[in-house]
């Protein structure tokens, strides 16, 4: 599965009194559709997973795949402490035709990775990425001497076969350059479009289920059939260990440093405005992308990074899409934050 470009962390959406929104989630989805993000991420951390049920879960994920454009890419968040209930999630988001799963540290580990703690969590990953049916992303928030995935590990972990691609929330330069030399031997093929997008699960099936007019007509012409869809043509890519930078801060140093792509929480607020980073970056105009990145980093630095989920919802609101409350306990800005944003984003309308 090819991960380049701009995959969009979702928000959320709950009622006042707390009860999941799926109406909105699917309305956000649709109008996410359409800019020119490549992809979207559901239950992310942003996407406030560890304050949902089971059921609500199943819940968000089918209504995204529901609801989101066919030839958009769709990570799903299948996070859980045990490997069971992890492959179950990934099992539910494989019958929801999702193209890869997004899995981060099970919360038993909570400190840096020593002794037996290592060879757990490589058994948690590799056993996952064993039996899931779909492409697993690796997830690390803190990069670092204090993470509890080092970068040794995720070169370790790169070399399976069903490990296609890490979000790395913190890596400076200097590591992901380390992560780029280190996994550089790690090569595999991903289907792509003609003009070299990324060819979805939904968009290969976009055929199934078509029945042959003959078989209903006994080989007569008597039944009028609409036409069938013109047939999906691929082509094949050769990708490596794919490298998305999980914080709008360092979109631009990531992708310097050979970043696939980027996975920012601030794009939910603002996707138009993290796109033209990229997008200037892959036409070569590295002034423009400086440009473009600078222009978001004060904003990002402290809505992403310093109030959190509720302040990426706020930014959603301000930009059309339905941001509201976090869920309880996380807590709603206050009306001197919410001036502030709206102050910070009066340039990233979108």
């Amino acid at each position: 599965m090819l991960l380049e470009g701009l995959q969009l962390p979702l928000t959320t959406p709950f009622y006042p009194d707390g009860r999941l929104n799926l109406l909105k989630l699917e309305q956000n989805t649709a109008r996410y559709s359409k800019t020119p993000i490549a992809g979207m991420v559901a239950l992310s951390d942003s996407g406030e997973p560890t304050l949902l049920s089971d059921e609500e879960t199943r819940q968000t994920l089918r209504s995204v795949a529901d609801a989101a454009a066919e030839e958009k890419v769709l990570l799903a968040g299948v996070s859980r402490d045990s490997v069971t209930e992890t492959l179950n999630l990934v099992e539910f988001a494989e019958e929801c035709r999702y193209d890869a799963v997004l899995v981060k540290q099970p919360s038993l580990f909570q400190e840096s990775a020593v002794g037996r703690n290592v060879k757990a969590l490589l058994t948690y990953f590799r056993t996952v990425a064993d039996s899931s049916a779909l492409p697993v992303v690796l997830y690390r928030a803190v990069a670092g001497p204090d993470s509890w995935l080092s970068t040794e590990m995720v070169i370790e972990l790169a070399g399976h076969p069903n490990i296609i691609g890490l979000v790395d929330g913190a890596a400076g330069r200097g590591e992901m350059e380390s992560l780029m030399e280190g996994t550089a031997g790690v090569k595999g093929e991903a289907a792509v479009t003609a003009v070299f997008a990324a060819v979805t699960r939904r968009m290969q099936s976009r055929n199934e289920g078509l029945i042959p007019a003959g078989t209903l007509t006994g080989g007569s012409a008597a039944l009028a059939v609409a036409p069938a869809k013109v047939a999906l043509k691929t082509r094949s890519k050769m990708v490596g260990f794919q490298i998305l930078t999980g914080n709008t801060a360092g979109m631009l140093g990531g992708l310097r440093s050979g970043a696939a792509g980027a996975m920012p929480a601030f794009a939910a607020s603002a996707p138009q405005a993290c796109y033209e980073v990229l997008a200037a970056w892959k036409d070569g105009d590295d002034g423009l992308a400086e440009e473009k990145q600078v222009r978001l980093q004060g904003v990002a630095e402290r809505v992403e990074g310093e109030l959190g989920v509720a302040g990426i919802k706020f930014g959603c609101d301000l930009n059309g899409y339905f941001g509201g409350r976090p869920r309880l306990p996380l807590l709603p800005l206050s009306g001197e934050e919410r001036a502030e944003i709206e102050a910070l984003m009066q340039g990233l309308r979108n």
